[in-house]
């Protein structure tokens, strides 16, 4: 399951296709919605919100990509507003899942090809629906074969929550306006820190930063960007690092229950709810931050008017001079406190430096897994949920595990 690094250098093909499918698809909608959960959702959430403009989901279709909606629960709030607003004739639905089998998310493909047939006729709604799954197996393929839509293909070689960088993110991002091609040479970027000595990697200084912490008692791993832009990367990292990390037995088979916890947070928002608990709280927790360099937008704070004297420090000088101070003095107070903390610098947000980070705690995640000596591509903790989750649901094949939960007085 190592595929996840060559997507940085192995995609031409399906970078031309996703371009062919993009200058077809960009003028006959508006609305783009995503039907995925976890590894299918995070990632794309996380470089849609960094990278689209702040007010995307306000301004009108004249703006740069689709509006892109992601459903990613079985809320019916949610499904059912969408449902309500958006134009069927303007809307395009993509479907991700590599068996087709995922509860949730094909739950929300039934609601949705329901809804596209009422609103454009059986004729035309498989125009408005893609498909990103198995090249081969499962029952989405062949499903949608059978009806004509359009297909991408998931690689076995990559697990979901290492799929951003896969067909799984790169169409709805493309979809959404960003440039794919710099998110995959940051991601190149990162594969050659991998591979650089021990002191000029970031890669390998950040996972033996995790490890040499967590053998000190650092059980919980908190990511901080200091970006409002970069909130749901903290999203994206808890299902990467936990589902990765979090194993019962070791490749060898002994019992290990190996794993820190990810906690995500958000700078200047969790100065004001969490950072007291970092600091003076138990002793278990390393702090990750990113910091960025440059803003793509900047805002001079208005000197104070009469009255506000007391303000008069922070009149003339920037929103992100202020961002990355608070952040500079976040990390020295749990210096001083001796929590520990180090600090990923971006440059700039942009889509190269982006896709480097991600592919920067990929391989992060990656390296503390093979230190560790578990198997960080598997989840078989969350199997035993979705099997109980079919009996509950009545699928067939698993009446012996419904008369189970009902003995247990367990019912949906």
């Amino acid at each position: 399951m190592l595929g996840w690094i060559d997507l940085a250098s192995d995609q031409d093909e399906v970078l031309d296709a996703i371009d062919a499918f993009v200058a077809e698809a960009a003028p006959r909608f508006d609305d783009l919605v995503v039907l995925g959960i976890g590894g299918s959702s995070l990632g794309s959430i996380a470089v849609l919100s960094a990278l689209q403009h702040p007010a995307r989901a306000l301004q009108g279709a004249a703006g740069d990509g689709l509006r892109v909606h992601v459903v990613d629960n079985v809320d019916a709030d949610v499904v059912a507003g969408l449902l309500e607003t958006l134009d069927p004739g303007r809307t395009l639905v993509n479907v991700i899942s590599k068996s087709g089998t995922t509860a949730e998310t094909m739950a929300g493909y039934l609601a949705f090809e329901a809804w596209l047939r009422d609103g454009v006729g059986e004729d035309r709604f498989r125009e408005h629906v893609v498909a990103t799954t198995d090249p081969e197996q499962g029952i989405l393929r062949p499903l949608a074969e059978r009806d004509g839509m359009r297909t991408f293909s998931v690689p076995p070689s990559v697990g979901g929550r290492f799929s951003v960088l896969s067909p799984v993110g790169l169409l709805p991002l493309a979809l959404g306006g960003v440039d794919v091609r710099a998110l995959l040479q940051g991601a190149a970027d990162a594969n050659e820190a991998a591979a650089r000595p021990f002191d000029q990697s970031v890669p390998k200084r950040a996972a033996f930063a995790q490890l040499a912490t967590a053998r000190r008692g650092a059980t919980i791993s908190v990511l901080m960007p200091y970006s409002t832009r970069l909130r749901r990367l903290s999203d994206w990292f808890v299902q990467l690092w936990a589902e990765s990390l979090g194993k019962a037995v070791d490749r060898r088979g002994a019992r290990v229950h190996a794993g820190t916890t990810p906690l995500p947070a958000s700078g200047t928002t969790d100065q004001h709810s969490q950072v007291q608990l970092f600091n003076e709280g138990p002793f278990d927790k390393v702090v990750a931050f990113v910091r960025l360099g440059e803003p793509d937008r900047d805002l001079r704070i208005p000197a104070p008017r009469e009255g506000l004297e007391a303000l008069s420090y922070l009149g003339g000088r920037g929103f992100h001079e202020l961002m990355n101070a608070e952040q500079a003095a976040t990390g020295h107070a749990l210096a001083a406190h001796r929590r520990p903390n180090y600090t990923l610098r971006l440059p700039r947000l942009d889509a190269r430096h982006l896709g480097e980070l991600l592919q920067t705690l990929m391989w992060q995640t990656a390296l503390v897994g093979e230190r560790l000596g578990i198997d960080a591509y598997d989840q078989p903790g969350v199997e035993l949920g979705k099997v109980y989750t079919y009996a509950l649901m009545g699928r067939e094949g698993y009446e012996a595990t419904r008369r189970e939960l009902e003995d247990a007085g367990v019912e949906a």
